[in-house]
């Protein structure tokens, strides 16, 4: 099933997750409906507790929620088995997380091909495409090298480079800058809003920060499970272009 012209691309209704049951039942999310349309750059912002983190495995599948829906791509989640939602994952979804999670043995190289393996396509790799990431994300030098030869910033854009081979259509980020100092953040925001301007990626990000929050053209707070707020994002491509060029 095809998502109609312009419909979103990530849709939720309604959207409850309760852990436990009877009068140890926590609400993580509560009743959140939300709508994100293709190629958009949507950041989801609030303290720990606030459900976020919740919130970013009900919209990437990796658990179930208690009650209302997920819709990705015109798929909803509920109408798949396990084996179902695990591919729709594999080809629609690239997830980048806080914890790198690169397999130390291998080069920067090696993690990107592996995640192309996994994935389940049956062409090749497209090298040149893997060349324009590399490029867009500064690792180009360094694909030969393995995770321990790379920076914090560089093996969070190798992770990066990992989530986008497959040119999935989302993009999910759960902090992915939490383990980074200032500039390596910098470094990696300015990549995954480059690749979302110019890989047409739609992109989920999840955060604490608010100043990292600041990259997204839509900012919605959330609280106590609930989505309480929604801005604009203050900080363009132009500015991360223009603040490399003065240095």
């Amino acid at each position: 099933m095809q998502p109609e012209a312009n419909s979103p691309i990530i849709l939720a209704e309604n959207l409850t997750k309760v852990y436990g049951s009877g009068r140890i039942s926590v609400p993580a999310v509560r009743g959140i409906s939300l709508a994100v349309q293709p190629g958009e750059f949507v950041a989801i912002v609030g303290p720990s507790g606030s459900g976020k983190s919740t919130l970013f495995y009900l919209l990437g599948g990796l658990t179930r929620a208690t009650s209302g829906r997920v819709v990705i791509d015109g798929v909803d989640f509920a109408t798949l088995d396990d084996a179902q939602r695990t591919r729709l994952r594999k080809h629609r979804i690239g997830f980048v997380f806080q914890r790198f999670n690169l397999l130390p043995t291998l080069s920067a190289m090696g993690n990107v091909e592996v995640a192309y393996s996994i994935s389940g396509r049956t062409e090749p790799m497209d090298r040149e495409y893997l060349d324009h990431l590399s490029e867009i994300l500064a690792i180009k030098g360094r694909l030969k090298h393995r995770p321990s030869e790379l920076s914090g910033g560089e093996q969070q854009r190798v992770a990066i480079a990992r989530a986008l081979i497959t040119r999935p259509a989302i993009v999910l980020a759960d902090e992915p800058t939490g383990n980074l100092d200032t500039k390596n953040s910098d470094a990696v925001l300015h990549m995954l809003l480059r690749s979302n301007k110019e890989l047409g990626q739609t992109t989920l990000m999840i955060t604490h920060n608010p100043e990292a929050a600041a990259v997204a053209s839509r900012i919605l707070h959330m609280r106590d499970g609930e989505i309480m707020e929604e801005k604009r994002g203050t900080r363009t491509l132009a500015d991360f272009e223009n603040a490399t060029a003065s240095r």
